[in-house]
């Protein structure tokens, strides 16, 4: 599958980013631009997501071969792959299954366990608005707002809105696919999987992703990891912290 990707600049390593779930190459345009300055930046729509292509089929297995056939047809033999939530995971199969291909990995608020939530939930809300009868993004953000309070998520979830030829809002991603098959991002990393490469794991200090208990078996998969709490910072710590969450993945890139 042929993904939509965006590219930031030309020099210095090349650095690969996977949105979480229900997110796009777009809610990472301000770390592949800070990025930018001193490598070469690329952010994936994952299937399903942003601009790429929709399948009934959505496993980790489906999202590694299409980033493997990205990396290919782009011409990156290795690379850092930094992946975020539901991306981290698919970030964590590619590295496990094409170690060849990663050169350092960089997981943002993901564990390697199975997680309990029930991405069908909201996946319902948004099928469930009438957005084609809002005429802004405003007046659809008051809608959203009635079922989720949380602004952040409200932001990321409304870059999905896209307008017709009349004007009409609809969602580009396909939500009913989506939900049918949601469950299969919530699987656990398998027993065997081990990645020997270097590895940072951000976690957001206020975020239940990463607990402390859950390190141990994060270190049998990757030896050879390092763990960054950001304080103050929760699930999007790449927004709510910026500054501190670019400067974490800069210096991994370039520590020896």
């Amino acid at each position: 599958m042929k993904l939509q990707y965006r590219k930031y600049g030309e020099t210095g390593p090349a650095v690969v980013i996977l949105h979480g779930f229900l997110g796009s190459s777009d809610n990472w345009h301000g770390v592949a631009k800070a990025l930018s300055f001193d490598c070469t930046v690329y952010t994936l729509d994952q299937r399903n997501h942003g601009r790429s292509p929709h399948s009934a089929h959505f496993t980790y297995p489906d999202m590694v071969a299409d980033l493997i056939e990205f990396l290919d047809d782009v011409g990156l033999k290795s690379v850092v792959l930094l992946g975020h939530s539901m991306g981290g995971k698919t970030a964590m199969f590619a590295a496990t299954s094409h170690p060849e291909r990663i050169w350092k990995l960089i997981v943002a608020d993901m564990g390697v366990k199975r997680y309990s939530e029930n991405p069908a939930e909201i996946l319902d809300v948004l099928r469930q608005l009438p957005v084609e009868k809002q005429a802004t993004r405003r007046e659809a953000d008051a809608l959203l707002a009635q079922k989720i309070s949380d602004l952040a998520v409200r932001q990321l979830l409304l870059k999905n809105l896209a307008r017709k030829r009349d004007g009409r809002f609809f969602w580009r991603i396909p939500l009913q696919t989506l939900r049918a098959v949601s469950q299969n991002i919530l699987i656990a990393l398998p027993d065997d999987a081990r990645f020997e490469g270097p590895v940072l794991f951000i976690r957001g200090e206020k975020s239940p992703y990463i607990r402390d208990e859950d390190v141990p078996e994060i270190r049998q998969r990757f030896p050879k990891m390092s763990l960054k709490t950001i304080p103050n910072a929760g699930h999007w710590l790449h927004v709510e912290a910026f500054d501190a969450f670019v400067q974490a993945v800069h210096r991994f890139i370039f520590e020896n």
